[in-house]
């Protein structure tokens, strides 16, 4: 694995692995908020606006910034017609060719017709979901891009892999423990 583009793309990894090892601190962060808000509710009979929104900013986080994490553990779901079933070879062209011809426009248009729509919200700060919630709705909406540039960055890293396997001559995946 010494190819510029596959240390390359083992950089970029990093970033995704970093940022999808915080996002699943996020899945601890809302069990906790969920079982205070149940025992407040159910026991105590209170609830709390901001509790319940604090639910759902770690929710967004954990999705939101745990894509691209995903997708580096090809966690996502596939449309397998021929792909497993497909040689080594031909499975990295499919990749490479999905990445480039639908992966990347989809994020761009994803970047280019949020941003505006982030950006106001940043200029104003704009506040809570609900009254008594967390006045920084504008922070869960930049969960929005941030998905975009995190799926974009791993297509990235998943071009950069394949493109440096195919012109490797890889027959096997280097990665595969039974190859």
């Amino acid at each position: 694995m010494s190819s510029p583009l596959l240390r390359a793309s083992t950089l970029l990894n990093q970033v995704n692995a970093a940022v999808g090892n915080i996002a699943m601190w996020c899945a601890v962060g809302m069990m906790l908020v969920m079982f205070v808000i149940v025992v407040l509710r159910y026991i105590f009979g209170v609830s709390y606006i901001f509790l319940n929104e604090t639910e759902l900013y770690f929710h967004g986080t954990l999705f939101m910034l745990g894509g691209g994490y995903t997708l580096l553990k090809d966690g996502h779901v596939r449309v397998d017609i021929f792909y497993g079933t497909a040689r080594y070879r031909t499975r990295l062209w499919i990749d490479l060719l999905g990445t480039l011809v639908l992966l990347v426009p989809s994020c761009l248009v994803l970047l280019y017709f949020t941003w505006p729509f982030v950006s106001k919200s940043w200029a104003i700060r704009e506040g809570a979901i609900s009254v008594g919630g967390i006045p920084a709705s504008f922070l869960l909406k930049s969960l929005i891009p941030a998905f975009g540039a995190l799926i974009l960055l791993q297509g990235g890293s998943l071009m950069l892999r394949n493109l440096g396997l195919l012109l490797s001559g890889a027959t096997t995946d280097p990665e595969d423990s039974h190859a």
